[in-house]
């Protein structure tokens, strides 16, 4: 499954869907708003460009490390500390690969995904600057 969507995402259904056969590693990244003087964060996305980008970083991501499922979704609009932004579930043959391939999708959504942060913070608000990283070493 790839979506961005307001709900909040049940992990545990997540990591069941990923354990199909040849599934020996299972990784799972929960980036969540965290209490650093932040009293919530408001996400936004473009969607028409976000969610097909995302489709093409689990596709991508699939190949170069791969991977045997590939799940992301992202969250948008009003979250309050604590509270799941990204969840991303990938399953391997090993965990090298599986390690690997969490890796390459957070960098890449990092580094392209039209998909903004807002920090409404005690101290006022502030927009968190994107990140322009690289993931995976192809061909390993």
């Amino acid at each position: 499954m790839i979506a961005i969507q307001t709900e909040d995402v049940d992990i545990g259904k997540m990591i069941t869907a990923a354990k199909q056969r040849g599934t020996g590693a299972i990784v799972v990244f929960d980036g969540i708003v965290r209490d650093d003087d932040i009293r919530e964060m408001e996400l936004e996305a473009y969607e028409e460009v976000a969610l097909p980008e995302l489709e093409k970083i689990a596709s991508d991501a699939k190949k170069t490390c791969n991977l045997l499922s590939v799940d992301i979704i992202h969250r948008i609009g009003c979250l309050a500390v604590g509270e799941n932004i990204l969840v991303i579930v990938v399953g391997a043959g090993h965990r090298e690969q599986a390690y690997e391939g969490s890796r390459f999708i957070i960098e890449a959504i990092k580094a392209g995904v039209p998909i903004w942060k807002k920090e409404l913070r005690k101290d006022g608000d502030r927009w968190v600057p994107g990140e322009h990283k690289h993931g995976c070493r192809a061909g390993k």
